[in-house]
């Protein structure tokens, strides 16, 4: 095998031995080696890319840009290994401890994290030695020798892959660890919910049993409440800070809410709801005795670096939550704390909260910085996700309608394209000032024929006909599907 293809492959197995190694301490944590070249690849693409990329590819954008971040960051530790294989055979030494050094010293630079930083090095020196590679590169060998040194190295980094996976999803645990039993307040309101959704096959219950994620980043920040402080800064007469146990103790409340996606398409699947505890935003304003303008304004800001503009009236029925579904918030959703703003898109209640700053003036939230005006409200939306074929020989039809804050008064259904409407049969509303409800429909039909759905919101306005991309206020228009007798 030809010398500088040999080296190529050894180096290339060692930095995916090192990313595996470093995995399987970190898990999909910050300390992973790609998190930081994930954040270098979100913060370097362009914002017309962004935003083509959450119109057209959805999570399939995030999952490409990780899987480029995971590549380069492959990369690295390939040429690390490489480099410290060419020192060791200027200098007559083994290559193995050179490249693991080298190694290192790319990880640290990454990560900063002692325990991840060793492992990678470590399992890159590991799969250097596998190879078997000599001082230089005049004694690799025959033929045959170099392809063992070769399937040596594959074989050692296919085995540390496969550990740093197995250990490393361990370590990716999405749900802190509960502090005791769900309240029984908590679980009366569940219980209430679940008889009240609506017995149709293929639509979510009122509360979900999947709710979407998404985030600017591919690796959540890892926040310890132990640690955690929230700061109220800015245009107040006393500047505060709260830690999680002054947060907790406060008089909590349970909250039904529904999170909608800016960025989904329109009969797209990212809008869920829980029920969620926590205290209400003003709680702490009013604490820190604002002396901002009426007309001011008030930024979340984010452990993760993500930020969001708010006018002060938004916040007035604005939350804090610590809890979802009577459990500590998963890591995912923000754990420790984060915030739900009434009516407003999903993207913009900030996750891992850990400053509120009241402004004087306005001023681009990260979002609005990329040109969406994602702030609010959130467009009148029936969905159409369940079509089922009845025993009976109906056809029935369902799904969730949500208007932010100003609920739901009816869903119509037609069945000809539009030319005619029928009422839905809708569940019972939430005690929620900020939920979905859900629908369904039944009837009979022999041909082919068009479904659509409206929704009419609690103020008796008529969700949009117009139809309108999710850039830059979110998707508009009526849902309509094609169905089979």
């Amino acid at each position: 095998m030809n010398q500088r293809l040999e080296s190529a492959i050894v180096a290339i197995a060692a930095g995916i031995a090192a990313v595996a190694g470093s995995y399987a301490v970190a898990g999909f944590t910050p300390g992973f080696v790609v998190a930081p070249v994930s954040d270098f690849v979100v913060a370097m693409t362009p914002d017309a890319v962004v935003t083509w990329s959450i119109q057209t590819l959805g999570s399939l954008g995030q999952q490409l840009g990780l899987l480029l971040a995971l590549v380069l960051t492959v990369g690295l530790f390939a040429l690390a290994t490489a480099v410290g294989r060419v020192l060791a055979d200027r200098f007559a030494v083994p290559a193995s401890p050179v490249a693991a050094v080298a190694c290192v010293g790319v990880a640290l630079a990454l990560t900063g994290t002692i325990t991840s930083t060793l492992v990678a090095g470590a399992s890159a020196g590991l799969v250097v030695a596998l190879a078997g590679l000599g001082r230089s590169g005049s004694e690799s060998g025959t033929t045959s020798r170099s392809r063992r040194h070769v399937l040596q190295a594959v074989a050692g980094a296919v085995g540390v892959a496969g550990a740093g996976v197995v250990l490393g999803s361990r370590r990716s645990a999405d749900v802190p660890e509960s502090d005791g039993p769900v309240a029984a307040d908590v679980q009366s309101l569940l219980a209430d919910a679940e008889e009240q959704s609506l017995d149709v096959a293929g639509i979510e219950p009122l509360v979900s049993e999947d709710f979407y994620q998404v985030d600017i980043n591919n690796v959540d920040p890892t926040v310890d409440a132990d640690d955690w402080t929230l700061s109220v800064t800015g245009a107040v007469d006393e500047e505060l800070e709260f830690d999680y146990d002054d947060l907790t103790e406060l008089e909590s409340e349970h909250r039904f809410v529904t999170l909608r996606c800016v960025g989904e398409s329109l009969n797209g699947k990212k809008m869920d709801t829980a029920l969620w505890t926590g205290v209400p935003v003003m709680d702490l304003l009013d604490e820190a005795d604002l002396n901002a303008s009426e007309n001011c304004c008030v930024m979340l800001r984010a452990a993760d670096d993500f930020f969001e503009e708010f006018p002060l009236s938004a916040l007035q029925n604005g939350f804090l939550a610590f809890e979802m579904n009577g459990e500590p918030l998963p890591r995912g959703h923000g754990y420790p704390v984060r915030a739900l703003i009434p009516g407003h898109w999903g993207e913009i209640n900030v996750k891992w909260l850990t400053e509120i700053e009241v402004l004087e003036e306005e001023v681009d939230g990260y979002w609005e910085k990329r040109g969406w005006h994602g702030t609010g409200p959130v467009e009148t939306v029936a969905k159409l996700h369940a079509v089922n074929h009845l025993d009976s020989g109906e056809i029935q039809v369902g799904g969730h309608a949500y208007a932010g804050t100003r609920g739901i008064q009816r869903v119509e259904v037609s069945t000809d394209g539009g030319e005619t409407w029928d009422d839905a049969t809708l569940s019972e509303p939430l005690p929620s000032e900020d939920a979905w409800r859900q629908w369904e429909y039944t009837y009979e039909a022999d041909q082919p024929h068009e479904v659509v759905v409206r929704a009419t919101d609690g103020e008796g306005d008529l969700q949009p006909e117009e139809e309108s991309d999710s850039f830059p206020s979110g998707p508009t228009g009526w849902v309509s599907r094609r169905v089979e007798p």
